[in-house]
């Protein structure tokens, strides 16, 4: 029998009453991302993550066509629903194929009878929600993004219509705080200054080996007072273990070989600070002002306890000492 930690610090999203534990729960993973996870590990992972203090928990209809939603529901469904906040997404619509796969061709080992199909319209963002909520069994999703509007025509509707159509719930109390999550950080700038948006998922483009984001996201949700939830803090893998194996993984790909060779000089210069690349990496995303919090995806109950085992790893002399060093060797921009 473990003994539930207190719930991890949150911060406040905009003036929303929104609060995001700093460290969330990624169940994307649990969609069986990339491989299968049974029904048991998946909730084990979930229950972990409430043990070690993690209070915000993201899932989205892509992740496992559905199964993530499903398996999240069922296991907060008996959770004190006032303690937790649950973000989901609009932007794919999941519909029967005329032609069944035999498994999904994006990324989980789920059967392929349903496809996704792209809707940015006001009415796609209704429905979207409605079968959202019937898949988790919940009574609300707190946060709603838009899920990677990547194609122009994609942002210009989400920024027409999908978001206007998030903002009216907002105001109508029926979700507490909106916005987009994308792999480009430009874009989700255009999201927070030309919209009504609270915050912005901002994947891979804030991270120890990338700080591109200063350039637009970042200060953009600086200056507006909105928030920026930092996730694909490890680059899809590369930052993710201290020691960085020869296969490792960069935006979803194998990482070229100068990629490989500056997360082995950040490691070491983490571990002459008493500390890891990963929890390094987690810290780095939660230090700028901007940033309410990072998710990880956590497939089972020992990454949840290895993850959230990285928020202790403080080093010695402090964070500010290990990003001034990085600084002076050009690791890092100031």
């Amino acid at each position: 029998m473990t003994t539930a930690a207190q719930p991890l610090p949150t911060r406040e999203v905009r003036a929303t009453g929104v609060h995001l534990s700093t460290l969330g729960f990624g169940a994307a993973v649990i969609g069986n991302l990339f491989r299968a996870v049974d029904d048991a590990t998946a909730r084990g992972a979930v229950d972990a993550a409430w043990d070690a203090g993690i209070r915000y928990f993201d899932t989205a209809p892509h992740y496992g066509l559905g199964l993530s939603e499903r398996r999240l529901g069922e296991a907060l469904r008996e959770r004190p629903r006032d303690e937790c906040v649950v973000s989901s997404k609009v932007g794919r619509l999941l519909r029967p194929r005329e032609v069944p796969l035999e498994r999904d061709d994006d990324g989980f080992d789920v059967p392929g009878d349903v496809g996704r199909v792209r809707d940015y319209s006001r009415d796609g963002v209704l429905r979207s929600i409605e079968e959202t909520l019937q898949r988790t069994g919940l009574d609300r999703i707190d946060v709603v993004y838009v899920h990677d509007p990547d194609a122009p025509e994609e942002l210009d509707q989400t920024i027409a219509e999908a978001l206007p159509a998030l903002v009216e719930l907002r105001e109508q109390g029926v979700v507490g705080a909106v916005g987009a999550g994308m792999n480009h950080s430009a874009p989700l700038a255009r999201v927070l200054r030309e919209t009504d948006a609270d915050l912005v998922m901002l994947a891979g483009r804030y991270t120890l080996l990338e700080q591109g984001a200063l350039d637009d996201v970042l200060p953009a949700a600086a200056e507006l007072g909105k928030a920026v939830v930092a996730v694909g803090v490890f680059n899809s893998g590369l930052l993710a273990r201290q020691e960085v194996p020869d296969d490792a993984n960069w935006n979803y790909e194998q990482a070229p070989a100068e990629l490989l060779a500056r997360a082995r000089r950040l490691a070491a210069l983490c571990a002459e600070h008493g500390t890891t690349l990963p929890a390094a990496a987690v810290a780095f995303a939660l230090a700028h002002p901007a940033v309410v919090g990072t998710v990880l995806g956590m497939r089972n109950a020992d990454q949840v306890v290895r993850n959230a085992g990285l928020l202790s790893e403080e080093p010695a002399g402090g964070w500010p000492a290990l990003w001034d060093d990085l600084a002076a060797r050009g690791l890092l921009r100031r």
